[in-house]
């Protein structure tokens, strides 16, 4: 009888302040839907950086006939010096680093740009002009400054790049984009419990009366609170079930149906599974707040 009591008094608050709680509803929606999308964003780059960083390679590039580095001031790279390149791979020192590697001679390497370029470019390039490589796969991605150090200056090579370098802008410019999602969520929470503070006062203030004779007959504190943190807590969770529906479209339609058809050189991406950690949160966070909110902002008006 109690429960019913308690459940009846607060979607009573509910609908006499029907226009301050749909607003909650919403600013909880919003507010939420940045947390989830920050938290599929910063799950997307670190599933990201697994995939490349498994399959990153270091490159070592030869020199060609048309390389103008001092260690290629003799034109294009020797036997000799691609036989020592391949001896220090093999050394002792180095090959426990390695997991394997391959190379491709300067036709080989020539063959491969076409192939990507487009025939056109066989009448503009020469095989020698195309620098023969050494494509290097490392047990530990992050060991690739041992690889950078050891042939960097070598006669022969012209340069040693880390593909995974050239993927750190676009990881950087993801991880920047979470912190935006970050604080727009955090500024939209906060709007959240300062709204979902003031619906709870209004509410209060509207029932005053019963308030009053609730005391008088001998109600305790917490009797009389609860309704009023059911309130809040109802609102934010009809937000965050709205926020969970927003994220699942977004998994679906945007991850699933959209991205994962046309951007073909991401193979993993957010799914089923990161909903099954983002939803959750997002709802415990909802409801958590608005009990928080709601149970300080009562608290505070009786002890007026």
């Amino acid at each position: 009888m109690r429960l019913g009591l308690i459940l009846g008094e607060a979607f009573t608050g509910l609908r006499r302040n029907a226009s301050m709680v749909i607003s909650v509803v919403l600013v909880t929606f919003v507010s939420l839907t940045f947390v989830g999308a920050a938290m599929l964003m910063q799950m997307q780059i670190g599933k990201m950086q697994d995939f490349w960083a498994d399959r990153a390679q270091v490159a070592v590039y030869m020199c060609s006939s048309v390389s103008d580095t001092g260690t290629c001031a003799n034109g294009l790279a020797t036997q000799e010096q691609i036989d020592a390149v391949t001896a220090a791979l093999q050394d002792p020192a180095l090959s426990p680093l390695i997991r394997d590697y391959t190379f491709d001679d300067n036709q080989q390497a020539f063959d491969k740009a076409v192939a990507q370029l487009g025939a056109e470019y066989a009448d503009i390039l020469m095989p020698d002009q195309v620098n023969a490589t050494f494509s290097i796969n490392l047990v530990d991605q992050t060991q690739s400054d041992v690889i950078s150090e050891r042939f960097a200056g070598m006669d022969g090579v012209e340069e040693v790049a880390d593909q995974l370098q050239y993927l750190e802008p676009l990881f950087d410019a993801l991880t920047i984009a979470t912190y935006v999602a970050i604080g727009v969520a955090a500024l939209m929470l906060i709007a959240a419990v300062l709204l979902i503070a003031t619906t709870i006062r209004l509410s209060a203030f509207a029932r005053r009366r019963e308030i009053g004779i609730m005391r008088l007959v001998g109600a305790s504190n917490r009797f009389i609170q609860t309704p009023f943190v059911l309130e809040g807590v109802l609102a934010a969770l009809i937000g965050s079930a709205l926020a969970s529906a927003a994220i699942w479209a977004i998994v679906e339609f945007g991850v699933e149906q959209y991205l994962r058809g046309r951007v073909t050189f991401v193979t993993a991406w957010v799914g089923p599974a990161d909903l099954a950690i983002v939803i959750p949160v997002i709802v415990i966070v909802g409801v958590v707040l608005a009990a928080l909110s709601a149970g300080f902002a009562i608290r505070r008006w009786l002890r007026t």
